[in-house]
């Protein structure tokens, strides 16, 4: 396991574009972001190829994993933070120069497609990396929920998720311990199998989807897929986020009907991360309790900047 360092006032934030092309208003929202985030001491830096669209519908996997590679490398960059969310991050993985993210340990945070990268980094490299809002979109956001989640955990080092306000609700009763992996559904069905595969082995799962996109059959498809694989029977709890479809069937109420009676694992939900408003920042590879007895259902338990 490897920390990253805190942020600090001052330091320079990378922003990289792994996923969809930043075009249109998206140049405005990402340039509103940055005033915004420089209003609060920091300094940002664009990567090179950060509002290149080479393919006509992105960057080319190459460019988009050089940009990630340079930010690792440079020695003043202290995070690194996605862009935006889209359909193919994974294209960067066989360009990933993991050696030179394992010597250059520094923060990372994206969430959506921006799954694929975290979760394959922390695998491959140990680094903790971390599912929080993107961002573009702390400058389309209604609240600053969201960016002061990013500066609780990243300045403050507080490990508290969200804020008292927030709901968990319990789904399935227990009590759990273990690292922290997942993010979007769909892209976590992905890692799975194949050569870029992750250990699911006695972990916390957090999964959230975009009902507008997926559909309860779709998600049924990607949870079935995942247990035909064998992945209910390594983990030891799962955290639900949001999901809302027009059918108002829950994701919990897809996961009670996939597992069945066959897993007895704790399952929780909060509307605390997600394609939503609200999204804690949520450390992958750092050790969590879940305890549904208790108020906050789920808890850190390691340090995950330093």
């Amino acid at each position: 396991m490897i920390i990253p360092n805190k942020l600090k006032k001052g330091d320079t934030i990378g922003v990289v574009a792994p996923s969809n092309p930043i075009i249109n208003e998206n140049v405005t929202e990402v340039k509103k972001a940055t005033n915004i985030i420089e209003g609060l001491g920091f300094k940002v830096m664009y990567a090179r190829n950060l509002f290149s669209n080479t393919n006509g519908y992105s960057a080319t996997a190459e460019e988009k994993a050089e940009d990630i590679n340079e930010m690792f490398a440079d020695k003043d960059v202290k995070m690194i933070w996605c862009a935006k969310g889209g359909e193919n991050s994974n294209s960067v993985f066989d360009y990933l120069n993991y050696d030179i993210i394992k010597q250059n340990p520094k923060i990372l945070c994206g969430y959506s497609d921006i799954t694929s990268i975290t979760n394959i980094i922390t695998a491959k490299t140990g680094l903790i990396t971390f599912s929080g809002t993107n961002f573009k979109t702390i400058a389309t956001d209604e609240t600053d929920y969201s960016l002061k989640e990013v500066l609780k955990r990243f300045v403050d080092g507080n490990l508290k998720f969200g804020t008292i306000e927030d709901k968990y609700v319990t789904i399935r009763s227990g009590e759990a311990e273990g690292e922290l992996i997942g993010g979007n559904l769909s892209l976590i069905r992905s890692l799975v199998a194949g050569k870029y595969s992750i250990d699911f082995s006695g972990k916390i799962l957090f999964l959230e989807e975009l009902g507008f996109e997926t559909g309860p059959a779709l998600v049924s498809n990607y949870l079935y897929y995942m247990k035909q694989n064998g992945i209910f029977d390594q983990i030891k709890g799962i955290w639900v986020g949001n999901y809302t479809h027009e059918s108002g069937i829950s994701l919990e109420d897809i996961i009670l009907d996939t597992i069945k009676d066959e897993y007895r694992f704790p399952i929780i939900k909060s509307e605390t991360f997600g394609h939503i408003e609200k999204k804690t920042v949520i450390p992958i590879g750092i050790k969590a309790h879940i305890h549904t007895s208790e108020e906050q259902k789920i808890k850190l338990i390691e340090d995950c900047v330093k």
